[in-house]
């Protein structure tokens, strides 16, 4: 059996075209997938249409409803959860990943040589601005967070049972699942393809989003902040020592009416913004500490509605 998760939001104008996907991906399988969508709060009638269309496709499906928006990659792992198969897949139900890299993500898995696949964009058919700012945000992330991240990002991927289970054992909140699975390392393989144009709907990857994503992954996977500090404080440390030289010599030349005046603002300035600035940083590196020692779940599945084909309730039913 092969599983495949799909995040679903605000994607009601474009759920018609992923069941007839689904329905596609599952005849190429041999009716041998079993698809998870998890709604993650969406505000739209994405979980009503999935509930009320799935019956008429006879497919293996789970529809699962989140109780908030937790963000795609919780809902990618809520999925992750609930499937049931061998090897696993991720699609975007916006549907700007070509469908048949399922399929290859699948065929992979199975030849036994791999235990994760993801999908590399080396092109997208976006708007300029779109692309622009896409090439800028993974440029930072590569440079940053992980230099083996591809330079067109990552959305979507395959992986075995055993890649999974250990992927799901990794329960901190605040994290980059992405760079997770490059932190994992097992056998890993990459499959470049041309991102599509975005048919229906608009995306909610907004630039909020990106920069907490950003933020997130930064502060989980590399201390380079802490870095970065250390250098501020190292190059405040020789600016007052200079400073200090400096005042020295204008004191022992008269050059200053008010004794001190002018050092002591410059140095309470800059020093103030280092001291902000450190604050900022460890406090939010603490901050993560505290809400991992809460233990929360990452989501929270408010309910959950499966599917199955007739010819399969009736295998059931024969062999009770």
């Amino acid at each position: 059996m092969y599983s495949l998760v799909v995040p679903v939001y605000r994607n009601e104008d474009s759920i018609h075209d992923l069941l007839d996907t689904v329905a596609a991906l599952d005849v190429e399988l041999g009716g041998e997938l079993e698809t998870v969508f998890v709604v993650d709060g969406s505000p739209d009638k994405c979980a009503d249409l999935l509930v009320s269309l799935l019956p008429q496709r006879h497919c293996t499906a789970r529809v699962v409803v989140l109780s908030r928006n937790f963000g795609s990659f919780a809902a990618i792992r809520v999925g992750l959860e609930h499937a049931t198969g061998r090897y696993f897949a991720v699609m975007a139900a916006d549907l700007q990943e070509p469908p048949g890299l399922v399929l290859e993500f699948f065929r992979i898995l199975a030849g036994g040589g791999h235990d994760v696949v993801v999908g590399t964009r080396e092109a997208r058919a976006d708007p300029w601005g779109s692309r622009v700012s896409a090439r800028l945000f993974w440029g930072v992330y590569r440079r940053f967070v992980n230099r083996e991240m591809p330079r067109g990002g990552v959305d979507v991927f395959g992986c075995t049972t055993e890649f999974r289970d250990v992927l799901l054992s990794c329960g901190e909140s605040n994290s980059s699942l992405v760079a997770l699975i490059y932190w994992l390392g097992f056998r890993r393989k990459e499959i470049a393809y041309t991102r599509l144009p975005r048919a229906r709907g608009r995306s909610g990857w907004t630039l909020g989003k990106k920069l907490g994503y950003l933020s997130d992954s930064v502060f989980a996977f590399t201390d380079l902040p802490l870095r970065v500090l250390m250098l501020f404080g190292a190059a405040g440390l020789a600016v007052s020592v200079l400073l200090g030289l400096g005042v020295l010599g204008a004191r022992i030349g008269g050059l200053f009416d008010v004794p001190g005046y002018a050092a002591t603002i410059l140095v309470v300035l800059f020093f103030g913004g280092i001291n902000a600035l450190g604050l900022g940083v460890v406090g939010s590196y603490a901050w993560r500490g505290y809400e991992n020692t809460k233990r929360r779940p990452l989501a929270v599945a408010m309910r959950s509605v499966a599917f199955r084909p007739r010819r399969q309730l009736q295998q059931e039913k024969a062999d009770q």
